[in-house]
């Protein structure tokens, strides 16, 4: 844990296993995939190949890429019908941070599905910039999502935390210049993001507003 609070002007988040606690919704969605398309695989294949990038998932699944439009269309109509609740204390940790810092999203979800969540949770007030999957054609661990979220907030590195519940997150972000904060989430990525060795990791996201000081 840090000695003493972060000073930081922005707070960066992932979304999902940071805020949302979609890992149940997630993996009934990739199921629903893989028996329409006749892939014998069940949770625990996926607990031990899963990779916030679904095309690694896809790779290890042996799904050929020609397939991977119809992987994509099959689990976005298999998680359309799931709701996903909130990760406990996340509302209040938006509500608590946003009084203090500026706060933006960087997710590797699509835009369609993001945005909807965040209109349904009332969390659209919350953010003066979000970066979806669609929005930088290199992904997580690659820096450019954070590259992109950082000029929309006209911010610099140094201003900045980025905060999620992954090994690309904390590679982003330190690849990106940002400092890291991991959080254990309800994805299966705790021993991974353990190995990064973030700048601070968390339990919980509720720790975080008491890790956080306004810098100015």
């Amino acid at each position: 844990m840090s000695k003493s609070p972060f000073r930081t002007r922005f707070v960066l988040l992932d979304w999902d296993g940071t805020i949302l606690n979609s890992y149940a919704a997630d993996s009934r969605a990739y199921l629903a995939m893989f028996r329409t398309m006749g892939i014998d695989w069940g949770i625990a294949e996926l607990r031990r190949c899963y990779s916030p990038n679904w095309y690694q998932v896809y790779r290890a699944a042996q799904i050929p890429r020609p397939d991977w439009a119809r992987a994509d269309q099959l689990w976005r109509a298999a998680y359309a019908k799931e709701r996903p609740a909130l990760l406990p204390g996340a509302r209040t940790v938006l509500r608590v941070l946003e009084q203090k810092f500026e706060l933006g999203i960087v997710t590797g979800g699509s835009r369609g599905r993001v945005r909807r969540q965040l209109r349904e949770f009332d969390f659209v007030k919350y953010f003066s910039a979000c970066v979806y999957s669609e929005d930088t054609p290199r992904k997580k661990p690659h820096p450019a999502p954070l590259h992109l979220a950082l000029k929309r907030l006209r911010a610099k590195p140094e201003e900045c935390v980025y905060v999620g519940d992954s090994s690309e997150d904390i590679e982003m972000a330190r690849r990106a210049g940002v400092r890291a904060i991991g959080v254990l989430g309800p994805f299966p990525t705790s021993v991974s993001i353990r190995a990064a060795q973030p700048d601070l990791l968390l339990r919980s996201i509720s720790e975080l507003p008491r890790n956080l000081q306004r810098s100015d």
